[in-house]
């Protein structure tokens, strides 16, 4: 005897989420350092600056550059001058400034903004609602 197999057609609603909150709070932590040019940090094709020869905020001596992750951006300031990112390269053991135009003395800002302190919770749940199937036949 032939097995016989019900046939079922059906069709379904998409789910609708509606409702919710999201918070997400960024407090970004900026951090300044500070040196001068000397002559020893000028050499034939750029201006290496250690990361030794910066102060920070408080006057406390530096002893590395924090690491740049991706969440982080940093400025430089020449003689209180905005310079282009094109122009520095940032490790964590100095700071490059791509030329030599530069006198002894010039004080240099090195700003570095991190944004890993961002996080994002729900206040509110959201509603979500369930599909409706309806059989055809």
């Amino acid at each position: 005897m032939p097995v016989i197999k019900p046939i079922i057609t059906a069709v379904a609603s998409v789910p609708v989420a509606t409702g919710g909150t999201i918070t997400t709070t960024v407090t970004p932590i900026v951090t300044r350092y500070f040196a001068l040019i000397t002559e020893a940090m000028i050499g034939a094709d750029s201006i290496t600056m250690p990361a030794t020869s910066f102060v920070d905020d408080t006057e406390a001596a530096v002893t590395a550059f924090p690491a740049l992750t991706g969440t982080e951006y940093y400025n430089v300031y020449i003689n209180g001058m905005l310079q282009q990112l094109a122009l520095s390269t940032l490790t964590t053991e100095s700071l490059v400034l791509d030329t030599t135009d530069v006198l002894v003395g010039t004080p240099v800002l090195l700003e570095i903004a991190s944004f890993t302190n961002a996080a994002s919770s729900i206040t509110t749940q959201p509603t979500i609602s369930a599909p409706v199937i309806t059989i055809i036949s």
